[in-house]
């Protein structure tokens, strides 16, 4: 299935005057179809439409080169030394976290920069090391990512209690009343650990930053996730003040992966207590007595040798993202995901049918550039998402499908309950997602996976005109018609047969 795939360039089409006259602010970004033009041409080289921007960012051509000169203008040594070339990578390195608490507006007195492997590497320093303990909370939402789920682990194994703050639905937004209620539980006395994404990484959903303060007022710890929410919007750590938040900077502007980032606050830093320590992160270890100190601060938690050779290039994407303009990014992406969302909505089939469901808001208004959804045949069957993607890749369009690691949305919003999740796993312990796919569906054609499309720094609206093109070729399809998904899915992850 090619939908679309003969009609000509949309930019030369009454479509885009239409589009222009509803989101009139989009013309105030026309220097990013520049910016694609000079620094992303690989795009347009390869007719490849790009929305995964929420799995990764993109990153510039001139990141790249200035990288590279960097590398080359100097030698560049293991920092834990005090040799000439140790010296000179140090300072790169501090010059990079110096950039990070400037962007996000982070006090340097008040909130200390960590360089982590990624954002769950970030994630799980806080689990690991929050003093929980009999008579501690941990509070999630229904909302939040596996790798800030996983923290439930630690508490629970220290005899904290969990609990989750359930969603709204349909917008699946946190549900304010029942949260404040579960907030009052905090008991003084005892370390209470509140963690939420600023912005959802499966329906697109930005949670309020006000509950940072709210939650705080109540004595609990908080841990942001901002992940999802960092590329396209500014977070201002001096004004929301949480305890803790978790970057990844290749989700920010594509290039270095492996580096992301915990913003500490200095207060709360210093009570927690790592498990153990490694090779860089005391400041004395003898063998003899079993004896070690701590080093303080960002030292105590950068394990190892940190990427030293990738951590300059975060200054390097930080700085890009300046001369570009967050502020730009932000709105091309509230203006393609609002007329993408309107599209998509009134997709129907020849009989009247809906052909899309769409998880989430269905506006602009406190959501991001994420819009996840599945398709439906004429008489209301579910369509693969599986291979609505592969249809998607021969056509040369990037999207994702599956589960996102994030159980409890997708869960919320497909209704699926306790006596679902126990039957599946009462189905054998080699349990899957594609095994949990067929439970679901047998105890009334739930889905545990969904498609989505995000869009980013230099989306456009050629992208998503494609896009709504290839999804309205679904018009009147079916699971015959559209034939069998040729790949299978364990985990997340996408295992393909071959060799």
């Amino acid at each position: 299935m090619e939908a679309g795939s003969g009609d000509p360039d949309p930019t030369s089409l009454s479509g885009l005057s239409e589009f222009l006259a509803s989101w009139a602010t989009y013309s105030s970004t026309s220097h990013l179809d520049r910016l694609r033009q000079s620094d992303y041409s690989r795009l347009d080289a390869l007719n490849h439409v790009y929305l995964d921007y929420t799995g990764a960012g993109l990153y510039g051509d001139s990141q790249i080169r200035a990288h590279v000169e960097l590398l080359s203008a100097d030698v560049l040594g293991n920092p834990h030394s005090g040799s000439l070339a140790s010296s000179a990578t140090t300072g790169l390195v501090e010059r990079a976290r110096a950039s990070v608490l400037a962007w996000f507006n982070a006090p340097p007195g008040e909130y200390t920069a960590i360089f982590t492997a990624n954002a769950t590497a970030a994630l799980k320093h806080v689990g690991e090391s929050y003093p929980f303990a009999t008579g501690s909370r941990l509070l999630l939402t229904f909302d939040n990512h596996n790798s800030v789920n996983g923290i439930r682990e630690f508490a629970r194994a220290r005899g904290a209690t969990v609990a989750y703050a359930p969603l709204t639905m349909p917008d699946l937004r946190v549900d304010r009343d029942r949260l404040s209620n579960l907030l009052r539980l905090a008991e003084p006395g005892h370390p209470h650990l509140f963690a939420y994404p600023a912005q959802s990484n499966f329906s697109g959903v930005r949670h309020p930053l006000a509950l940072v303060a709210e939650a705080q007022g109540h004595g609990w710890d908080v841990l942001l996730d901002a992940a999802a929410f960092a590329p396209t919007s500014r977070l201002d750590v001096a004004s929301v003040r949480p305890d803790f938040v978790a970057v990844s900077f290749y989700k920010l502007f594509g290039y270095p992966t492996g580096v992301g980032c915990l913003i500490a606050r200095n207060a709360t830093l210093a009570r927690l207590r790592r498990p153990w320590f490694s090779g860089g992160t005391v400041n004395f270890a003898s063998a003899h007595g079993l004896a070690h100190i701590l080093a303080p601060h960002e030292a105590g938690f950068e394990d190892g040798t940190i990427n030293f050779l990738a951590i300059p290039a975060v200054e390097i994407g930080l700085r890009h993202l300046a001369a570009v303009g967050l502020d730009a990014i932000h709105e091309r992406v509230r203006c393609l995901a609002g007329w993408t969302l309107r599209e998509l909505m009134a997709l129907k089939h020849g009989n009247g049918h809906h052909m899309v469901r769409i998880y989430g808001p269905s506006d602009t208004t406190d959501r991001g550039g994420t819009l996840t959804f599945n398709l439906y045949d004429p008489e209301g069957r579910l369509l693969d998402y599986r291979r609505v993607e592969e249809l998607a890749t021969a056509d040369r369009i990037s999207l994702r499908t599956g589960c996102f690691c994030n159980p409890g949305s997708g869960e919320t919003a497909e209704g699926i309950t306790d006596d679902d999740v126990r039957a599946a796993l009462e189905s054998g312990l080699d349990l899957t997602l594609p095994r949990f796919v067929q439970v679901i569906q047998h105890r009334g054609g739930k889905s545990a996976g969904a498609i989505r499309a995000s869009f980013g720094l230099v989306s456009n609206f050629a992208d998503a005109w494609r896009f709504v093109r290839f999804i309205a070729g679904f018009r009147d399809q079916t699971k015959l018609t559209i034939g069998d998904v040729t790949f299978d899915i364990e985990s997340c992850r996408v295992v393909r047969d071959g060799s």
